[in-house]
């Protein structure tokens, strides 16, 4: 029996009839073509398939879609939702070379946005930690760590020279 939910997917609403045992990592993909979001473990080891929900870091992967209904969820393509200009995060992964074979960078993006938010000046310490729980098999790390002090700069002085 499918259990109707209700969702904001990065600033879109969605009524949704879904299966009581399909994850928010299966909808965003297969349902609403959100394929910006990947699913690398499934076991939520990894950090691949990283999404906010109300403002909240979780595992797309362990998280079941009817546990998110009448809450807002952002992926990686809500990142920058007109399409002409990418977020300062996901500028800086480009510009320090911080995506490799980018099957982990969606879910570095969204831990690294929520970092920021919540820390607009980490110390490369606090980056690390905020990044901890996000595997990368291409061994980016000091890519990604500088990507996110990059845009923690970027985010502070919007005027700074990219």
């Amino acid at each position: 029996m499918k259990h109707q939910i209700k969702i904001k997917v990065n600033g879109d609403e969605y009524s949704l009839a879904v299966h009581p045992w399909r994850t928010l990592n299966e909808v965003l993909r297969d349902d609403l073509n959100l394929t910006g979001t990947k699913l690398g473990c499934g076991t939520g080891d990894c950090g691949t398939c990283a999404v906010m929900v109300d403002d909240r870091i979780v595992s797309s992967c362990l998280t079941l879609a009817v546990s998110v209904n009448g809450k807002s969820v952002k992926t990686v393509e809500g990142l920058a939702p007109s399409g002409e200009e990418l977020h300062p995060v996901q500028d800086a992964f480009v510009k320090t070379g911080a995506i490799q074979c980018g099957y982990c960078t969606s879910g570095m993006e969204m831990a690294a946005v929520h970092l920021l938010a919540h820390n607009p000046s980490p110390t490369e310490k606090e980056i690390r930690a905020g990044l901890s729980g996000h595997l990368c098999r291409c061994t980016g790390y000091n890519q990604i760590v500088e990507a996110v002090s990059t845009a923690a700069e970027t985010m502070r002085d919007p005027n700074r020279k990219r």
